[in-house]
């Protein structure tokens, strides 16, 4: 069979993942892996406990389509006691993952034409998830060291009307105009929290512009330096236009059980689970038992675990420091970035994650491939701290003889 111009342009163009390139380079070259974003750590025991009471004691058949009565009910019980936020179970669909959550959310709001505005870098499944819909990405770019979101490139951005909808031939060539906006907050790969005045103008920005907002908010409970997480579903006018997406395998490290959910009010919950349901319907149903169970344990297990994490940032940042690599500040995730330039190394950010996997024996990411657009910042690298403290010892001796190395 011929497949020439029969794959869908999306993905007939789309390269390989870099988490899944540097993960292979990593398996392939014995690396530590920094790249990819994932504990190493074991996850609280209660969890497994109640996974492993459901496989027995629980159905394993289809739960409903919008997810376990049970777990939808605990996720609002969660963000009532977590962050102060009263919502009903009707609001929240169990996806499988965020990505999932993500696409369904796109395809349900963008249309062919609609564009959308992305804030770089970002998560890379955020374009090409609006290209396959139809829309059109408008990039929004945040600057380091401090990523923080200028109001004036995002006036500019909601005010200019693309050529592009004409020049792609489609049948109608109106200027497009943006319909959606995606904010991912905490930042990943940053690791930076938008303050409550930035998060106000983007809100106030999307009322004035009737956008819808999906807002990825994932590594919510993954903060370090004591402020509170402020969801965009809670600012003046925000309530009925706002897509809040959030995901177990972040709060707990359980990144493989891949269970997620996204809550909307009114017809945005409906369109949602509409979408949905075409995309994986039910997601694995002792799994959502045991996540039930998480979601209601004491707070003081997951800061406990928020402890573990925080310590291991402060072991990496230490030691990248040490071997006088430039760590940005950082106030969440997973992650620390390095900038290259401000470390005294010229190369940039692929050729160094190429080398450093290959050379020093540690994966990372070269925050690049998580731009689009023309403002590309080509000198930082973004490195995972979840892993044991021996392991960050080690990655971070590795990477002092090879920064010893490149420099000399």
């Amino acid at each position: 069979m011929k497949t020439a111009g029969r794959i869908h342009p999306v993905y007939a163009e789309m390269e390989r993942t870099v988490f899944d390139r540097m993960s292979a380079l990593a398996r392939e070259h014995g690396a530590i892996n920094l790249g990819q974003g994932f504990p190493d750590g074991p996850p609280p025991p209660a969890l497994i406990e109640a996974a492993s009471r459901a496989l027995y004691e629980r159905s394993s058949q289809y739960p409903p389509g919008a997810g376990l009565m049970e777990l939808r009910e605990a996720i609002c019980g969660y963000y009532a006691r977590r962050q102060g936020l009263e919502l009903a179970p009707e609001q929240v669909t169990v996806t499988s993952g965020a990505t999932e959550a993500l696409a369904a959310a796109v395809f349900a709001f963008v249309k062919p034409g609609d564009e959308v505005i992305l804030f770089q870098p970002a998560y890379d499944a955020y374009a090409p998830l609006v290209r396959r819909a139809g829309g059109i990405p408008v990039s929004v770019p945040l600057l380091p060291p401090d990523f923080r979101y200028p109001a004036e490139a995002l006036e500019a951005a909601l005010q200019k009307r693309s050529t592009l909808l004409a020049r792609s031939g489609l049948p109608d060539p109106a200027p497009a105009k943006p319909r959606v906006l995606m904010l991912n907050d905490p930042l990943n790969p940053a690791g930076t929290v938008a303050s409550h005045e930035e998060l106000a103008m983007i809100a106030k920005a999307c009322v004035e512009h009737d956008l819808i907002a999906i807002c990825d908010e994932v590594w919510e409970d993954v903060r370090f330096d004591g402020v509170p997480h402020r969801s965009l579903l809670r600012f003046p006018g925000m309530a009925e236009r706002t897509v809040k997406i959030g995901s177990a395998g972040k709060i707990f490290g359980l990144t493989g059980w891949k269970i997620g959910w996204m809550i909307a009010a009114g017809p945005l919950a409906t369109a949602l689970a509409r979408a949905h349901q075409f995309l994986t319907f039910a997601t694995a149903v002792p799994l959502q038992w045991a996540v039930a169970e998480g979601l209601a344990l004491p707070d003081a297990v997951l800061d406990g675990q928020r402890g573990q994490w925080a310590a291991a940032r402060e072991r990496l940042k230490a030691g990248l420091a040490g071997a006088g690599y430039a760590v940005l500040p950082n106030a969440a995730t997973w992650f620390l970035t390095v900038d290259l330039a401000a470390s005294g190394i010229g190369l940039k950010d692929r050729v160094f994650s190429e080398r450093a996997v290959i050379e020093a024996g540690v994966a990372s990411v070269p925050v690049s491939a998580l731009y689009q657009g023309e403002e590309v910042p080509e000198h930082l690298v973004r490195f995972c701290f979840t892993k044991p403290m021996d392991v960050l010892d080690e990655a971070a001796a590795r990477l002092a003889r090879f920064r010893a190395e490149i420099a000399g």
